[in-house]
C-alpha cells in the first residue's frame, strides 16, 4: 500500500478503536467527532476490518470492502460490529474488554483480477498480499491477506474461501468466478 498511515494516526485510530469498543460492550452511545480535529487522511473515506482476539483466538471481525465513511468513523462502526454483531460469537463482555486486542486493516480499493483457466488464477495470486474476493451471482466471501498465514498454499486457500462463500470448495477450479484483490495497511495495539 503506498498512501500508509503516519505511526501517529494509526494511534489515534487504534485510541478511537479502544474508546469506541469499551462504549459499544457498555451500550454508551457514541458521541459524533468533530472531524475537523483529524488529519486530512483520517477524515477522508476509507474502508477497513476490525479484528479482535482474545488470548490469541479470534474473537470477532468485521468490516467493509469499499469506503463509505470517513477513516476515523469506519474504524468506530466496525470495531462496535465486531464486538457485538459478529454472528460466529456471543457478543464481548465488559469482563472481557481489558483482553481483547485491536487489529485495525486498511484496505485499498479492490481490482478485478483477469484470469482465464483456474491455472492462471493460482498463478496471478499473491500470498500475504493479496486479500481476494470471490463473487458468485449473488454470493461473495474474503478472506484478508492475513489468512494467508493459516492457509499457505494457494488452492488450499481458495477451497476455505469458497466454503466461506457457501459454495463446494472445488467451485473455483469449475467455473469462472469473478476474483478481486486487494492489499491493506495491518496494525494493532
Amino acid at each position: 500500500m503506498e498512501d500508509r498511515l503516519t505511526d501517529d494516526e494509526r494511534q489515534v485510530l487504534l485510541r478511537l478503536a479502544r474508546q469506541a469498543l469499551r462504549e459499544a460492550v457498555n451500550r454508551q452511545r457514541r458521541l459524533p467527532l468533530n472531524l475537523s480535529e483529524y488529519s486530512p487522511r483520517l477524515r477522508e473515506p476509507g474502508a477497513t476490518f476490525v479484528t479482535l482476539t482474545r488470548r490469541g483466538s479470534l474473537r470477532g471481525c468485521i468490516g467493509a470492502l469499499e469506503p463509505y465513511l470517513p477513516l476515523v468513523e469506519d474504524v468506530r462502526e466496525h470495531v462496535a460490529a465486531a464486538a457485538l454483531e459478529d454472528f460466529r460469537f456471543s457478543p464481548v463482555q465488559q469482563a472481557e474488554i481489558d483482553e481483547i486486542n485491536i487489529e485495525i486493516s486498511r484496505l485499498t480499493l479492490p481490482q478485478p483480477l483477469n484470469y482465464e483457466s483456474p491455472v492462471e488464477l493460482l498463478d496471478k495470486l499473491q500470498p500475504n498480499i493479496d486479500g481476494v474476493i470471490l463473487i458468485d451471482g449473488i454470493r461473495r466471501a474474503t478472506f484478508l491477506p492475513q489468512v494467508w498465514e493459516k492457509l499457505p498454499g494457494k488452492s488450499d486457500f481458495l477451497d476455505h474461501l469458497c466454503q466461506k462463500m457457501g459454495v463446494s470448495p472445488d467451485t473455483w477450479r469449475r467455473k469462472k468466478l469473478q476474483v478481486l484483490t486487494y492489499q491493506v495497511e495491518e496494525f494493532h495495539e
